[in-house]
């Protein structure tokens, strides 16, 4: 299967949430492909764009998306949850606004080695950085029930979360659990027929989304770029998120609230929903929420 090309999701209102100057300094930290970078970049003039990821893969496709830009774009592999260290490393103090774009990626679920996806056949991986030694084998086939039990129901709010990891521990007494399908199966198993038939979803999907975020640490690393983002702000500077699930939705919502009871905001907006037209064109853009701050 040949990967999708992603879509960036709101673009529109990104650029309007970042007001972007000219010749201001702001911070993409899940580049992607590029899509919101190009869009920024394009709006600058002496200014500068700074792209992190921690996928080495998708820099390679930003890198070719953004070429015409060299001169104002710097793309860095690393996690959001570095950008403090990333500045410190450019001596940049502060930048005017930072994106994070929460989504994975089209590319990244089309490729049947990352694992995940459990649409396709492939190894138990979800790693978003290759780099890292972790992967969504080692967690299922080491962790405890109870363990197993706590990142399905609250990574996932999976209804059937214990069933599951009980079902999961005692398939692995014989075999390792190896691949997506090994998984998908037991998941399958574990759900009653009635609340399959019943589910607008494919069984797997929260059971899924528990891993991918136990393996890359994602809410740890959100709460980490959020406070250190806010801190490397300018005044008046903006912060724009976009979530695609609750849980970091939440997250997002707390944060961007706390910073306004206490006076460091100067306003909060959201949350932002895509257009109709948008989510009919790209329908993965329907649980899209952007959420945005302007520093005080």
């Amino acid at each position: 299967m040949n990967p999708r090309a992603h879509q960036p999701v709101m673009v529109t209102e990104v650029l309007e949430a970042l007001a972007v100057k000219p010749d201001g300094i702001y911070l993409d930290g899940t580049v992607g492909g590029g899509g919101h970078a190009h869009a920024i970049a394009s709006r600058l003039k002496n200014g500068l764009l700074i792209g992190l990821d921690c996928d080495p893969n998708a820099l390679e496709i930003a890198r070719r998306h953004l070429q015409e830009f060299t001169d104002r774009v710097k793309l860095i592999h690393a996690n959001f949850a570095h950008l403090d260290r990333v500045l410190d490393e450019l001596k940049i103090h502060s930048v005017d606004g930072i994106l994070l774009d929460l989504g994975v990626s089209l590319t990244q679920l089309d490729t049947a080695e990352r694992g995940l996806s459990f649409r396709l056949a492939g190894p138990l991986d979800m790693r978003l950085d290759p780099t890292q030694e972790l992967t969504a084998a080692d967690l299922v086939n080491s962790l405890d029930e109870r363990e197993l039990e706590r990142i399905f129901r609250d990574y996932g709010e999976e209804r059937w979360a214990a069933r599951i990891a009980k079902n999961l521990v005692r398939a692995r007494q014989n075999n390792p659990i190896e691949t997506t399908s090994d998984l998908v199966k037991i998941v399958e198993q574990s759900i009653p027929a009635a609340a399959r038939y019943k589910s607008r979803i494919h069984p797997a999907t929260r059971v899924f989304q528990a891993l991918r975020i136990a393996v890359n640490n994602e809410l740890e690393n959100l709460q980490k770029a959020l406070m250190a983002g806010f801190e490397r702000l300018a005044p008046g500077g903006r912060f724009v998120v976009i979530s695609f699930h609750s849980l970091e939705d939440r997250i997002v919502k707390r944060f961007f609230r706390a910073q306004l009871k206490a006076g460091r905001a100067a306003q909060i907006w959201g949350p932002l929903r895509p257009s109709p037209e948008e989510s009919t064109q790209n329908p993965r853009a329907r649980s899209a929420k952007l959420r945005a701050l302007q520093k005080a």
